[in-house]
């Protein structure tokens, strides 16, 4: 989350969620009549909507989100026989195909992370301005967001707000945490919100713009862990590797340096652009398994400012893209 205001505010001032990137998306993608493709981060239905439209022979969507049922009937009357919704994690996305039915497809399409229509809905605690249940769960099971702030050792909870959030202030962050749940447990957004944006201190305003909500970075670092949203990025990423035929389609947008760096270390792995080792992308020998992607462009495509114009959380934005080979996946021990 990048910028002097945080995709939250901004969401809730431009109302409805828009697909990112849309047109670069399709262009990308190149959709066929004959076609199969999957939109692993279903959503509010746009990307599905838009690939339905170029008349594809059909589309798969994936969700944990089970609040996603009703856009996905509404797809399911307009395009009878052409799409369906899979309920789980894209990264499962093999297994869930494969038991529909279907063995290979010709195009995913992942957007990665939280939408603005979930930030808008406040008793799904996403929101550190709209109070509602401290929950941040993209499906209804597992610890909430709650759970973590209660019960997470002082130093613990540091790592997560810093290796998530990217929040400098992470040290102090989860001190006062600690030091407001001994007073009474978190059960409200507001009620984090409030102690966190205290414990970051500084200026709503520098050199006369305004900065992002002190609360941003805790609470992107909370929904990232709470939800293994980087762990699922991992996982859908090599799942993707399995289940596109040759030619096939992956097209990625992220939103911030986290997900983005995953993403553009996956293609250069996979693609054998890799000329040096690092911490991140060890070096690799003649041994190497054979690229399964082609870059299809270098670098992170970025949205227009036309775009950015009309729909803000477009800003921060990244579409990377790459085609599959007919070289078979990566095994396990194959992988970063």
């Amino acid at each position: 989350m990048t910028g002097h205001k945080s995709r939250e505010c901004e969401s809730l001032k431009r109302g409805p969620h828009y697909p990112v990137m849309l047109n670069e998306v399709l262009s990308a993608l190149k959709t066929t009549s004959t076609g199969v493709y999957v939109d692993g981060t279903f959503g509010a239905g746009g990307y599905s909507r838009a690939i339905l439209k170029q008349g594809v022979s059909m589309l798969w969507a994936i969700d944990r989100d089970p609040s996603v049922m009703k856009a996905a009937q509404d797809l399911s009357d307009e395009f009878p026989g052409k799409f369906n919704l899979l309920q789980g994690c894209f990264s499962e996305m093999e297994k869930l195909l494969k038991d529909s039915g279907q063995n290979f497809v010709d195009g995913i399409v992942l957007d990665i992370g939280v939408s603005s229509m979930q930030l808008d809905q406040a008793e799904r605690g996403f929101s550190f301005i709209q109070d509602g249940p401290l929950d941040m769960r993209m499906s209804d099971q597992g610890p909430t967001a709650a759970d973590i702030v209660n019960e997470t050792e002082e130093e613990e909870l540091a790592d997560i707000i810093y290796q998530y959030g990217e929040e400098r202030a992470s040290r102090r962050v989860a001190r006062a945490i600690v030091k407001a749940r001994e007073e009474e447990s978190f059960t409200r957004t507001l009620e984090l919100s409030k102690v966190v944006e205290k414990a970051v201190g500084g200026p709503k305003y520098k050199k006369g713009k305004r900065q992002i909500h002190g609360a941003t970075r805790t609470f992107q670092a909370l929904r990232i862990y709470v939800n293994d949203e980087l762990g699922e990025l991992r996982r859908g990423l090599e799942a993707a590797e399995k289940m596109l035929a040759p030619g096939g389609r992956l097209c990625v947008v992220t939103f911030h340096s986290l997900e983005d760096r995953i993403v553009k270390d996956f293609f250069k792995l996979r693609s054998g652009d890799v000329s040096r080792g690092s911490r991140h992308m060890p070096a690799r020998g003649n041994d190497d398994p054979d690229p399964t992607f082609d870059l299809i462009f270098r670098g992170g495509k970025k949205a227009t400012n036309e775009e950015i114009d009309m729909n803000v959380r477009s800003r921060s934005a990244k579409l990377r893209t790459a085609v599959r080979t007919d070289a078979p996946a990566w095994k396990q021990k194959e992988q970063l």
